[in-house]
């Protein structure tokens, strides 16, 4: 299903709803539609795009920041579905330092890795078995949840998620 970035009265993004949700928000006057997708639903008397980008029309009070749990899929998307260290298609989750031996879970201690190089580390130190990681593991971007919500964020999103990427995408 389609969906639609919600964001808040200041343009700052507050969540994601389904394209249904984000009409209904549009038709009900609590929300102004910024972006559309193409896509026209039309009623007897009316028609309305359907919304990819709505703006609330008041101010909502939401927390600072949020923070993303690890997931296996925030884990692959932030890892660009890569092996950290061969760099082949990545197909399973690695802690750099093994739970067995100290290693918490947490975004900078997992990463995506490919099957043989999984197999190859089994719970060794990287050290022990001098492998490398070709880049370091951070915790996701701000908003980082935007992407766990969707499989593929819009060209449309991208100047309220990253502003100084949405003259690049342009």
């Amino acid at each position: 299903m389609a969906r639609a970035l919600v964001l808040n009265a200041t343009y700052e993004p507050l969540s994601v709803v389904t394209q249904r949700r984000a009409a209904v928000l549009v038709l009900y006057e609590r929300a102004d539609l910024v972006h559309g997708s193409g896509r026209i639903i039309r009623s007897a008397r009316s028609e309305l795009e359907l919304p990819s980008v709505i703006r609330l029309r008041s101010y909502v009070r939401a927390p600072q920041r949020r923070s993303c749990a690890i997931t296996r899929r925030g884990v692959f998307a932030r890892d660009s579905y890569r092996c950290q260290y061969c760099g082949a298609r990545a197909e399973n989750i690695d802690h750099v330092q093994p739970r067995s031996r100290g290693g918490q879970h947490v975004w900078e201690n997992v990463v995506a890795a490919c099957r043989a190089c999984n197999t190859r580390k089994r719970d060794r130190l990287l050290s022990e078995i001098r492998m490398r990681l070709t880049t370091v593991p951070r915790p996701p971007g701000r908003f980082a949840w935007v992407r766990q919500t969707v499989s593929q964020v819009p060209e449309a999103w991208l100047a309220y998620l990253e502003p100084g990427q949405a003259a690049a995408a342009s």
